[in-house]
């Protein structure tokens, strides 16, 4: 006798692109009800009417879906993953420009599309210009965007070896391989069910452990929350000084530290992915390179502006030394992270010697970026370690020709065909960037602004605008032709080339 289906087996039949604009209809209840709270009445029904505007088409198309056998080709969740990028801003940027009738259907959609793909660049200068529900909305989108990646890197790049997982798989990039993903066949959508079924629990748990230990160092119940799903989903967003309340301070600058180490390595929080570790955290290699730039950067930073000091002459060298310290070492881990938060100290690294610290260094820590499978951008770690290990066997290769590695199966996988890979992909994050930067260029931004954003859009630190140049850039300022440059650089540095190039493969469209 065969079983009736349940609901949930009903629902995961349905597209998966269907069922993120559900649950992205879903969670526009959650700024409703804050607002109405708040007595924002206005806001409150801009975004009530949107969710159930959304319900109501969701449940349409899915009764019409109803009984369609489903059609998986071996790329479509990879495909809907980048529908998903592209066009749920859209829906998103409803409530944004009902409730802010100020701004432009365009600009709004430009900004849901920041925070989605975690790049956390603003059009808002002033923060005042937008509600405390405006806020949580912005700050909520990136949470669930940097969800969205914690997801789709187990249940979508990782079987298809992308994301990063090219370096240490045996197959090729977007075509699957034997072994840890393929030993039964199994519904996409029930695979990613079962990633949100353990990873949901685990990224909601530790944003309200964030958020509660930020509160406690003096943050705004609001303010509090953004920056805690800010930095959870490494999108750099914040309310604003006028919501977030009294300043982060030290102690709150080491909470939100202790935070952002989740975005080095996958494995701080999980360990269900394939990577060129087998002995846990300690010998992880993204960990551990990851930790050696974080006390690097800074400390080159400190000697830098040390000697500054001490050619001015200070009296207050050792007390001003400390401070400028702790502001480096936070602001280095920031956005190496690829969060983009500037401490409140990072001032006077620059005020205690009388130097500027140049952006060049941020814009590279943001280049190199976090860890593979989590919500950072960049190259990766992975990556950059791969390539270390292959110069470092090419070197001993010169003085011992005929010597054979001794780094194991995993360690010769990265010093041959994963350092190739990487490679690959650091020419096409090259050329993605040329591509970019000359396109700015061709509409008006000129060079200095165009190699910043070209940097903060593909490695998704938005941040960097503001401290990666001379001046702040002003995104508001930059004709409407740049701004769809800048937002097809957020979707490709949030999904990265390779995974575009799969996209035009024939397997996209075979059942």
């Amino acid at each position: 006798m065969l079983r009736k289906p349940s609901l949930l087996d009903r629902l995961l039949q349905l597209p998966l692109f269907l069922l993120m604009f559900g649950t992205a209809s879903v969670s526009m209840f959650v700024p409703a009800g804050y607002a109405a709270v708040a007595d924002r009445h206005a806001t409150s029904q801009a975004f009530f009417y949107a969710a159930l505007l959304g319900c109501v088409v969701f449940m349409l198309i899915a009764i019409a879906h109803a009984g369609r056998a489903p059609r998986h080709g071996a790329l479509g969740p990879l495909m809907s993953l980048f529908c998903a990028f592209a066009f749920l801003p859209v829906f998103f940027a409803v409530p944004f420009v009902e409730a802010l009738p100020t701004t432009r259907f365009y600009n709004a959609y430009f900004e849901m599309l920041s925070a989605l793909t975690t790049t956390g660049a603003t059009l808002f200068d002033d923060p005042a210009r937008l509600g405390p529900a405006l806020h949580l909305w912005r700050a909520q989108v990136g949470w669930m965007g940097g969800l969205l990646m914690w997801v789709a890197a187990v249940a979508i790049l990782a079987p298809l070896n992308l994301g990063g997982f090219e370096v240490t798989a045996q197959a090729e990039p977007g075509r699957r391989e034997t072994g840890l993903y393929n030993d039964a066949p199994i519904n996409p959508n029930r695979r990613i069910w079962r990633a949100v079924q353990t990873l949901t629990p685990l990224y909601a748990g530790l944003t309200l452990m964030l958020w509660v230990l930020l509160i406690f160092s003096g943050q705004s119940a609001l303010g509090a929350l953004c920056r805690a799903m800010s930095v959870m989903a490494t999108s750099g967003i914040s309310a604003g000084p006028a919501i977030d309340g009294a300043p982060v301070g030290v102690v709150g600058e080491m909470i939100l530290a202790l935070f952002m180490l989740f975005a080095l390595s996958r494995l701080t929080f999980s360990s269900d992915t394939m990577t060129a570790s087998q002995g846990g955290l300690r010998t992880d290699p993204e960990f551990r390179i990851g930790l050696m730039i974080i006390a690097l950067v800074p400390f080159v930073l400190f000697a830098r502006h040390f000697l500054g000091a001490f050619e001015l002459g200070g009296n207050d060298t050792f007390l001003g030394g400390i401070v400028a310290l702790w502001g480096s070492l936070f602001t280095v881990l920031s956005f190496l992270s690829t969060t983009g938060f500037v401490s409140e100290y990072w001032a006077e690294t620059q005020n205690w010697s009388g130097l500027r610290t140049p952006g060049l260094i941020l814009m590279g820590l943001a280049l190199v970026g976090g860890g593979v499978a989590t919500t950072a951008g960049g190259v990766k770690l992975l990556r950059v370690f791969a390539l270390y290990r292959n110069a470092m066997r090419e070197m001993e290769q010169l003085v011992h020709p005929n010597s054979v590695s001794g780094a194991g199966v995993a360690g010769r996988r990265l010093q041959s065909g994963g350092a190739f890979i990487a490679w690959i992909f650091f020419m096409l994050f090259a050329l993605s960037f040329a591509a970019v930067t000359l396109a700015l260029t061709l509409v008006g931004v000129t060079f200095d602004e165009a190699l910043v954003l070209s940097i903060a859009m593909l490695s998704t630190t938005g941040p960097l605008t503001e401290v990666g140049g001379q001046s702040p850039i002003t995104l508001m300022a930059l004709s409407d032709p740049a701004k769809a440059i800048l937002a097809g650089a957020m979707v490709l540095g949030r999904l990265e080339m390779l995974a575009i190039i799969a996209l035009l493969t024939p397997d996209l469209w075979r059942g």
